[in-house]
């Protein structure tokens, strides 16, 4: 017999029970569906039932054979469960109130380990009750058609209906997912503009989620944006030269998802390394820097990536007139996932205007043909793993890398000058996140980083060759344990193991010229801190300290005592003074050589502290500030005073007589820093002024005491930005005093006295730059394609005047004897426009 003669066998056989079954019921049942009914019950008594479908739709019942209307009802009532109200002489409502008895055991995603002290509640009702030690839970009368909401810190909320309960014989496993979450500190004042806040302890948030928009800034480029901050400045429009307060951008300690970064920029510096739609938020210090950093003596910008796991994947892709990029967000499992971001320039094949400009500040030393090919590219990845309820996994990777290879036509020569640049950056991070108990805590991080530096010049007919190679290697361990006393106290106490390795090379083959110097430092630092809030919260408070061991075994070890200080009080309603203070030292720097160079990137160049010509640098820092602030006004005013001690004039950049004298010597900033801001849900404007008054010291120099370079007096901001609908328009424009320079003596500019001859100078940094002014506007608007799809066109102009401004002169001396004014201007006419699509 075949597959089809069984088949349609077994349909006739189907065909007949069904017959005889039906047949059956016709003679011994006597139901009817309670619809059917009630509405025979409506149309013979004239009475009307509410009810809801899902309550009677699937009951049947005995056919009753009462006369009247009320024995009916009652013979309902006790032979379904319904409840029967009667409203008036003929309405009546019908509910089913039928009920259960639940019970279960709450678990963790791997049901291994139960979940005391979880909530669950019964929707439409009142009951409720949380898990007991063994993550037990029961209810009686409960309604069938409820909800039962399961809830507990640290997990994702869970809804299940009652009546799944009542198809097992057992008590049911109720599995929550793990939902890890850092809370975020509170936020004294938001200012500027959205996702811009301040932070209690007087540092400052970037939320790039919530980022609103800056003048001259359509994308939230980082390092861009910490510069609209009153303080934090670049006197050379880059974003890998930030001054803080006065510093030099090697005092910045850049971290990364906890990893010290020794590359910052992208693009000539122009360009910030850091992938802004992967970062989650930046915290920036200026002064009252916690304990637990080390390093770092102008300024801290830490920069963190999202610890979360979400709960479907999220993503975003666009492009701008400089590169391209992707980044998603993907979850993996309950307890697991992924984040992923790539970003590539196209300037190596594609020209636009955006890239001209840059070119042409980057390039505009020389006075000869040039041809330039540079691109750009940087990679990141993060595994965020989250172990159980109380242990939490993070591992970060980034990859960041710049080349150029530049071509001069020389007047003479048959073969063109070449010049090849690499700088790349790798680095990989973990950190295992640990909650013992409900007061004791620990942090562990480890993290690995290298940076390269690979410069290739060859010149004279491809005679001569010069050869620059900068390594750094640097491993560093670090436990921070936290302690809560009390509600109001935290002791955070830890240990950071860090060891650095810097190389530098450099190789000429005419004249014959090799120089490998290497070293290796190890920083060994204990710390301890005690965080503070009061019951009211008016007064908050951070006190500790940092015990540092540094070791070069060749040259010294040294043993240096970091106190840190951080006080904020209110006053009164809305207005709050704060008292910071802290010691700073650092064993890195970066060196600024061979001036005539092409380029002014390969010029910086890491160093280590050797105790000697360079010894650890170290910086004491105390400032006073008060602020206003309510939901409309935002008055704030700080003053500050900072000293640096153990720099040498090879980190600062001389162009002068100083330029290669090797001293040591310090520098001292004193300094105001204002800020005044009204802000609603539509617009933000502000002023904001900063007066440093920043002076070296050398003694062994003549003067001893003259302006720093980074001696920019007065700086002034005046922007806001609008808002109508999708529209997000800003507007700035920004002042600031000249940089101090040095010019040749009027009366005998040339010393001919010494071999070979040299630029006689006047005293050092005795004359000024004419004032920088420049104005930005920017724009973005939001394009809602559906409630998961957006997409955002952006579009922005630095220095939308064409404004020629000077950045730096400097001299040099031809072979003729004449002395050649170089002079660098800062960015021309700068437009940019983007395009995202996020999901």
């Amino acid at each position: 017999m075949t597959k089809k003669h069984l088949n349609n066998l077994f349909f006739l056989i189907s065909l007949l029970l069904c017959g005889l079954t039906c047949l059956a019921q016709n003679k011994t049942d006597n139901s009817i569906l309670l619809t059917d009914l009630l509405v025979q019950l409506e149309t013979e008594y004239n009475v009307k039932f509410s009810y809801a479908d899902k309550d009677v739709s699937s009951i049947r019942l005995t056919k009753p054979n009462y006369d009247t209307l009320e024995p009916t009802l009652e013979h309902i009532r006790t032979t379904t469960a319904l409840t029967i109200v009667k409203l008036n002489n003929r309405y009546y409502s019908l509910t089913n109130t039928s009920t259960i008895s639940i019970c279960g055991y709450v678990l963790d995603n791997f049901e291994e380990n139960t979940i005391p002290g979880a909530t669950v509640e019964i929707f439409e009702s009142n009951l409720a009750s949380i898990t007991n030690t063994n993550g037990e839970f029961n209810f009686e009368n409960v309604p069938k058609n409820s909800l039962v909401h399961f809830k507990h810190i640290g997990y994702k909320p869970l809804f299940i209906e009652a009546k799944e309960f009542a198809n097992t014989a057992d008590c049911k496993k109720i599995a929550m997912a793990l939902s890890y979450q850092e809370l975020d500190e509170v936020v004294v004042s938001q200012f500027l503009t959205t996702g811009l806040n301040q932070l209690k302890d007087a540092s400052i948030e970037l939320n790039i989620e919530k980022f609103g928009i800056l003048p001259g800034v359509s994308e939230p480029d980082v390092l861009q944006t910490v510069q609209a901050l009153p303080g934090i400045k670049s006197v050379d429009e880059t974003v890998s030269d930030i001054n803080i307060r006065g510093g030099t951008n090697d005092q910045n300690l850049i971290l990364w998802d906890g990893i010290k970064m020794y590359q910052t920029g992208h693009f000539f510096g122009l360009i910030s390394a850091f992938n802004p739609y992967v970062t989650n938020n930046v915290n920036v210090i200026k002064n009252g820097t916690s304990a637990l950093y080390g390093d770092g003596l102008s300024g801290t910008i830490a920069m963190q990536t999202s610890n979360n796991i979400p709960l479907k994947i999220k993503g975003s892709a666009g492009f701008n007139l400089i590169s391209g990029d992707i980044f998603g967000h993907i979850p993996i499992q309950e307890n697991m996932a992924i984040q992923i971001s790539a970003r590539r320039s196209y300037t190596d094949f594609l020209n636009t205007p955006t890239y001209t400009t840059f070119s042409d500040k980057a390039f505009q030393d020389s006075e000869v043909d040039q041809e330039s090919e540079f691109y750009f590219y940087d990679f990141t990845a993060k595994l965020i793993y989250e172990i159980n309820p109380y242990h939490q996994l993070l591992v970060s990777l980034i990859n960041m890398s710049n080349n150029l290879n530049y071509l001069e036509n020389i007047e003479g020569n048959s073969t063109p000058n070449r010049s090849n640049l690499n700088q790349d950056n790798s680095s990989i991070g973990a950190q295992f996140k640990s909650e013992w108990t409900d007061i004791f805590t620990t942090d562990l991080h480890f993290y690995y980083t290298q940076y390269g530096l690979d410069a290739v010049t060859v010149t004279n007919n491809e005679s001569q060759e010069l050869n620059q190679n900068n390594l750094v290697k640097e491993s560093s361990i670090k436990l921070i344990t936290n302690y809560k006393a009390i509600e109001s106290l935290d002791w955070i106490n830890g240990y950071e193991l860090t060891e650095t390795g810097i190389e530098n090379r450099t190789n000429i083959n005419q004249p014959p010229f090799a120089s490998n110097i290497k070293g290796v430092i190890r920083k060994h630092a204990l710390f301890t801190e005690l965080k503070y809030t009061s019951e009211n919260s008016k007064f908050y408070a951070i006190l500790g300290g940092r015990l540092n061991y540094f070791e070069n075994v060749n040259t010294f070890k040294e043993y240096i005592f970091e106190p840190r200080i951080n006080l904020s009080y209110e006053l009164f309603s809305n207005f709050k003074t704060q008292l910071l203070g802290e010691f700073k030292s650092q064993a890195t720097n970066q060196i600024i050589d061979l001036e005539q160079n092409f380029l002014g990137i390969e010029k910086r160049r890491w160093i280590l502290s050797d105790g000697d010509a360079l010894p650890i640098t170290k910086s004491k820092q105390g400032s006073i500030g008060f602020n206003y602030d309510t939901d409309t006004f935002y008055l704030g005013v700080e003053g500050f005073y900072k000293k640096v001690d153990g720099i040498n004039v090879y980190t600062q950049g001389f162009q002068n007589q100083n330029q290669f004298d090797g001293e040591i010597g310090s520098y001292a900033v004193k300094g105001l820093e204002f800020l005044i801001n009204t802000k609603n849900n539509d617009y933000s404007a502000w002023l904001s002024y900063t007066y440093n008054k920043n002076d070296y010291t050398f003694d062994a120099l003549i003067p001893a005491s003259f302006p720093n370079n980074l001696d920019i007096r007065h700086s002034i901001t005046l922007a806001g930005n609008y808002t109508i609908g999708n529209l997000k328009l800003g507007f700035g424009l920004n002042y600031k005093s000249g940089k101090p320079y040095t010019q040749p003596n009027d009366s005998e500019p040339v010393n001919n006295s010494v071999f070979p001859n040299e630029i006689n100078y006047e005293s050092s940094n005795s004359n000024r730059l004419p004032e920088y002014i420049r104005a930005d506007v920017s724009a973005t608007y939001t394009i809602k394609f559906s409630d998961k799809l957006k997409g955002t066109l952006g579009a922005s102009i630095l220095n939308f005047t064409n404004r020629k401004n000077t950045l730096n002169t400097y001299y040099r001396l031809q072979d003729d004897n004449s002395i050649e004014t170089v002079e660098r201007v800062s960015l021309g006419f700068t437009p940019n426009a983007s395009f995202r699509i996020s999901f």
